[in-house]
């Protein structure tokens, strides 16, 4: 990979990983699910106008943003408003990846890789260390709705796979569809009128700020850059960059929130990351490999949460 390249893959994960200490400054007194309904009405009226809508069919477009979207942030958003921090959550959600791959063997028929059995292993090890060493500090329900966030990125994935769209922007802008009203919707159901009605008054400065980098930071920006990315350079190559998310998220959280993590976490995080590691090939996958080449994880093309 070209250096400015190798530069670019570098702010995508910083954004990225910046992304989750957004949300968490952004959310107080609004109510998660009208903070997420706000943050996806703002991506489709900026970007439906000059993001062309990608070439599948509706089905497909609903069934990513019903899980991609709605699910997988509406549980991230939730856990964290339950107590979930911030860098933990960018952890637990690498989940992704081992259940993506459990998805899609029983999904999609493609078979595991001896090196993706052995990632989801050890990515499962590193959960249950993670799990149990929370430290008494994260509410063991916000730990299973973020993995429950985890689960349905993954089942997006599977989807987005079966439908193979090309590219990722398109398809997050124009799934994005899916989630104002249904969140809106839960967050009246879930919160009430009258705590939406408060969470509107309270939408302040944070609020928006929080907003308008999850918006144009974190999903126009950073998935426009990471794109491009995986257009001129193999997936193998750009895929391994991406694992810096986490290592971000943690970094500024415990920068910006002063948020430690403990030896629990940090052991099991480590091993989860390696489960990631192996499972998606990025030590042993075949180098120069094109997107899309392979049915394992690793042609699944999938960036984290924007």
């Amino acid at each position: 990979m070209p250096r400015r390249d190798a530069l670019l893959a570098a702010l995508v994960a910083l954004l990225w990983g910046v992304n989750f200490v957004a949300i968490d400054l952004g959310m107080g007194g609004v109510p998660p699910l009208l903070f997420l309904a706000v943050r996806f009405t703002a991506v489709v009226l900026i970007a439906i106008w000059f993001v062309p809508r990608p070439r599948v069919a509706w089905q497909k477009i609903v069934g990513v943003g019903a899980f991609m979207a709605l699910g997988q942030f509406g549980f991230l958003y939730v856990s964290m408003a339950a107590g979930m921090p911030p860098g933990l959550a960018s952890l637990v959600l690498q989940a992704q990846v081992v259940l993506t791959i459990l998805i899609a063997a029983g999904v999609l028929r493609e078979r595991p890789t001896p090196a993706q059995i052995a990632g989801v292993i050890l990515g499962s090890a590193g959960l249950a260390i993670v799990a149990v060493g929370r430290g008494g500090h994260v509410p063991l329900a916000a730990l299973a709705l973020c993995l429950a966030g985890a689960l349905s990125w993954a089942i997006g994935n599977v989807i987005a796979r079966a439908a193979k769209a090309p590219g990722g922007l398109g398809m997050t802008v124009w799934s994005g569809l899916v989630v104002p009203v249904p969140a809106l919707a839960l967050a009246l159901l879930i919160d009430g009128p009258d705590a939406v009605a408060r969470g509107i008054a309270a939408f302040g400065w944070a609020a928006a700020a929080s907003t308008a980098y999850t918006v144009i930071g974190a999903t126009l920006i950073g998935y426009g850059i990471y794109n491009g990315l995986l257009a001129r350079n193999p997936a193998s190559s750009v895929a391994p960059w991406i694992l810096l998310v986490p290592v971000v998220g943690i970094l500024s959280a415990w920068i910006v929130r002063g948020e430690v993590p403990t030896p629990g976490e940090l052991a099991g995080g480590g091993l989860l990351v390696a489960g990631v590691v192996v499972a998606s090939g990025v030590l042993a996958g075949a180098r120069g490999r094109r997107p899309g080449t392979t049915k394992g994880v690793g042609s699944l093309r999938n960036p984290p949460p924007s």
